[in-house]
């Protein structure tokens, strides 16, 4: 499966591809670099991110889970830059329970990607994050954009659907 790794303000983070799509973004840095088209493109795309040029990304994404899992990460998707949704909001979009919806929220295998940083508790407090780092990261995460935000408007087509 070809990797890329790329070095970010949250440390080191590697891209698997796999039949053409972005199958995992994991912490750390892999042991295999096989620079692609696609994850060329997906580390250009997440340096910009990173530099606040991009709140969003155009990538083929494919993770792997199971059909109520990919539901979730659905939903995910849809929530704006700089925006939340709790845990319960997920869930009542999905027709779900809420512990349900944070348990395939913490096995999302292409956060930032699918920005599962934007779902929080239904009291406006983080709640958890399963990515390095844990909470700090996610904060991180919530702040970069709401500061991406609040400098400059995106241009067009680099912010949400």
């Amino acid at each position: 499966m070809p990797q890329l790794s790329l070095m970010t303000p949250l440390g080191d983070i590697t891209l698997s591809e796999e039949d053409g799509a972005l199958v995992a973004l994991d912490w750390g840095r892999g042991r295999d670099q096989t620079p692609t088209p696609l994850l060329r493109e997906a580390r250009d795309q997440l340096h910009d991110y990173f530099d606040g040029r991009r709140l969003s990304f155009q990538l083929p994404l494919a993770p792997r889970g199971t059909p109520y899992q990919r539901r979730v990460w659905a939903a995910l998707a849809r929530i704006p830059p700089g925006q939340t949704r709790s845990y319960a909001e997920i869930a009542r979009e999905i027709a779900s329970a809420p512990r349900a919806v944070g348990q395939a929220n913490g096995r999302n295998p292409l956060p930032i990607l699918i920005p599962c940083h934007r779902v929080v508790a239904a009291d406006g407090s983080l709640g958890g994050y399963s990515g390095e780092g844990g909470t700090d990261t996610k904060r991180f995460l919530l702040a970069h954009e709401a500061r991406a935000l609040s400098q400059h408007q995106p241009e067009p087509g680099i912010h949400a659907p």
